[in-house]
């Protein structure tokens, strides 16, 4: 039996495990995935494992998304651009890192009916998620995105990376059509304390946390009058793409998968 695991610290929330066994089951596949909460020093040996043919794939979620790079052999061409890799496979016994949450962001806007083309962009936040996040709206060829994090310095490697990036102070907002929460307020009921309410109205709330399904950020977003978006779309898309990689196979994302991590 083969064995994944979605690696990451708080891991918890996570539902990689219900919506890959679901696809294993569906798609016949002989195979367990799980999820494991680790420490930094933890992943020597999970990297070890996986050499010795005991973990046959691995996700990564927040905050090892920077930190798995030095262990892998390879990086995709989308890994290297973004410096994020969520989905690891092995290869010709080489540890080779890839991104799928580009794809994963981008189907999920699509799947919207949004147009983002010309939009301006405020992002909060500058972790793992956040280069794949600007990489795909930079391709999505939106107007302006600006970014504010609690700790500027992050906010300024990024601006390093992407030198379209528009850096404010923590606590500063300034006019945008979409706002997305990547932060991890959110995932335990916590609020972010920002004042929107200068600029919201008819906008798009996004919070790339899915679980809980609807966080404080967005419900502040809807009692403002805006449109409000989790990010289980991404989250599935980005699961699809990582499946394919490692099974050849596209499963199925149907009304039945919404309501299988509904149902959590």
């Amino acid at each position: 039996m083969k064995k994944y695991f979605v690696i990451g610290n708080p891991i918890e929330h996570s539902l990689s495990p219900k919506l890959h066994n679901h696809w294993f089951k569906e798609n016949k596949i002989d195979a367990i995935y799980d999820k494991k909460k680790i420490k930094e020093n933890d992943l020597k040996n999970v990297f070890s494992e996986f050499k010795e043919n005991k973990i046959n794939g691995i996700n990564v979620t927040v905050p090892f998304k920077k930190s798995v790079i030095p262990y892998l052999d390879k990086l995709s061409r989308e890994a290297e651009q973004t410096q994020s890799v969520n989905t690891i496979f092995l290869s010709n016994d080489n540890l080779v890192g890839h991104n799928t949450d580009i794809t994963g962001f981008a189907e999920a806007i699509k799947s919207l009916n949004f147009d983002i083309k010309g939009k301006k962009i405020f992002i909060l936040g500058a972790g793992g998620v956040v280069p794949s996040i600007i990489f795909a709206l930079n391709k999505m060829n939106v107007s302006q995105i600006i970014l504010s994090n609690r700790t500027k310095e992050k906010a300024e490697d990024l601006k390093s990376q992407f030198h379209n990036l528009e850096v404010l102070d923590w606590g500063d907002i300034n006019d945008f059509d979409v706002i997305i929460n990547a932060t991890s307020l959110g995932l335990n009921k916590e609020t972010i304390n920002l004042d929107f309410s200068k600029f919201a109205n008819n906008k798009l709330f996004y919070d790339v946390i899915y679980n809980p399904e609807e966080t404080n950020f967005l419900k502040e977003g809807k009692k403002l009058g805006n449109r409000t978006e989790n990010g289980k779309l991404m989250f599935i898309y980005q699961a699809f793409e990582a499946f394919k990689l490692w099974h050849g196979i596209e499963p199925q994302i149907n009304s039945d998968i919404l309501e299988i991590l509904n149902n959590d």
